[in-house]
């Protein structure tokens, strides 16, 4: 009988070294008893060990990259047979390497569902794990999140929470391990408690606002929300702590609703919900242009606004008023509205990106196109602003606003002037951007370009008017 110790429940490369050799030398995985460095007790006290045997010459055998992945993510299952049962299924692939392959085989079969368990528990970590903020001994800020996942996924987990919260210095706490973030290096520590995290801080209550606000009782189906959410996460998450009582009053609400038909408090409600993003918004850390920017910019216009009109960046006067399209191009734009018979007062406007990107130029900031990964950045609050606000119509006023829009890379020429239905149903539809205007050197072509602008908010809103 063989024995053999791995460094950690999820030891990944210390199994494939050993699975390795023991399928070199045809030793079956009922001969080989796997545990973990520190646990098990005496439990293999009866068990002689016999050493490991040495792979000889190179040593080696392809075995295809599909089951590379798939043991990697498998080898984090709290199943205590899925170190045989991986044992097993690498024999077979040496022997076979199409095993993998047939998805009739019970081994394949259940090798399988215990990596998409893996997965799904990987995937509720990435949406319900919330941080907390707490100040340290030496006046820093650090994020800590209490978690308890149902498989030995904390590691593997590590690389997303280090890419997402790059900037931030945080500890993620789990019963198995815990992690921690300094904004250079990730460090490992042992396990902890629920009551080692804190219960709480006042950002919270800004969310348990926005959440009450947009709660929508007649599309809520409590057998899909637990199956999504079980309510083991929920004593952790900030929001959820509102959910019984949501659910509690949902048929009287919904009732409510159906018996008003103006539903005056859903315009107070998703007002509220604005705020509460606003506020939260100040905050925002998810990219590096916060670090130089004065302040965010957010959206402004009524909550029961039926067009949303989405701008690229905040320019110079916009980061020092705090409000979208106040400077040169926003006095054009104001023109324009104007111009076309829309009310800016009964737009909802706002930017694709929330902070100035600028290079300095002496006493003067020079605007700069923000990338890729700064658009992507602050497409989560772009999305909570159409969740609250649900446009009939929005107009994406340039390239970064058409992206942030469809998601993805768009020509103003090819894009413009025509509709274009979005994922969540509204329609877009998509233009220049007033700055485009003022860059324009000719009179002339001043002048048509302009025009050509204005017939586009026209036509915004005579289709505004069709829609209604």
């Amino acid at each position: 009988m063989h024995r053999v110790t791995l460094a950690a429940q999820d030891d990944f490369e210390g199994w494939r070294e050993a699975a390795r050799a023991l399928v070199m030398h045809g030793v079956p995985p009922e001969s080989v008893v796997w545990q973990v460095a520190g646990e098990g007790g005496d439990l293999f006290s009866a068990v002689a060990a016999m050493p490991l045997p040495p792979v000889g010459g190179d040593g080696g055998f392809n075995v295809p990259r599909g089951f590379i992945d798939i043991a990697r993510t498998a080898i984090a299952h709290r199943d205590p047979e899925r170190f045989a049962l991986l044992h097993a299924l690498l024999g077979r692939i040496r022997d076979w390497p199409g095993a993998l392959a047939d998805r009739a085989d019970p081994l394949v079969r259940r090798v399988e569902t215990m990596a998409r368990q893996v997965r799904r528990d990987m995937h509720k970590m990435h949406a319900f794990l919330r941080f907390r903020e707490i100040a340290e001994p030496d006046g820093a800020v650090r994020f800590v999140a209490w978690f308890e996942p149902d498989h030995h996924i904390a590691r593997m987990n590590a690389g997303f929470f280090v890419r997402r919260f790059a900037t931030m210095r945080w500890s993620i706490l789990t019963p198995e391990v815990t992690l921690h973030w300094d904004g250079a290096s990730l460090c490992e520590g042992p396990a902890a408690q629920r009551a080692d995290a804190p219960a709480g801080d006042p950002v919270e209550q800004v969310w348990r606002t926005y959440y009450a606000s947009i709660f929508n009782p007649a599309r809520l189906k409590i057998g899909a929300m637990l199956k999504e959410m079980p309510k083991k996460y929920w004593k952790n998450m900030p929001e959820t702590a509102l959910v019984p009582e949501l659910i509690a009053g949902a048929q009287a609400r919904e009732a409510g609703m159906i018996r008003t038909a103006a539903k005056p408090q859903q315009g107070h409600d998703r007002k509220a919900a604005l705020a509460a993003l606003a506020e939260e918004a100040r905050g925002c850390t998810r990219c590096d242009l916060h670090r130089h920017a004065t302040q965010t910019v957010f959206g402004e216009g009524p909550a029961n606004a039926r067009l949303m009109i989405v701008g690229e960046q905040p320019g110079d006067q916009e980061d020092l008023a705090g409000r979208p399209f106040v400077g040169p191009a926003g006095q054009l734009f104001d023109r324009a509205m104007a111009d076309a018979g829309l009310d800016r007062g009964s737009v909802y406007v706002t930017n694709a990106v929330k902070h100035f990107k600028f290079v300095p130029r002496g006493k003067r900031r020079l605007h700069q196109s923000p990338n890729g990964g700064e658009i992507k950045a602050c497409r989560w609050w772009y999305e909570q602003e159409r969740l609250v606000l649900r446009p009939r119509l929005t107009l994406a006023m340039g390239a970064t606003a058409a992206r942030q829009m469809f998601g993805k890379i768009v020509t103003i020429s090819a894009a413009r002037g025509r509709a274009h239905r979005l994922e969540d149903g509204g329609e877009g539809w998509v233009t220049v951007h007033p700055s485009f205007l003022l860059r324009v050197q000719d009179e002339a072509d001043r002048r048509e370009e302009y025009a050509r602008f204005v017939e586009d908010l026209v036509q915004v809103k005579e289709r505004l008017t069709a829609l209604d």
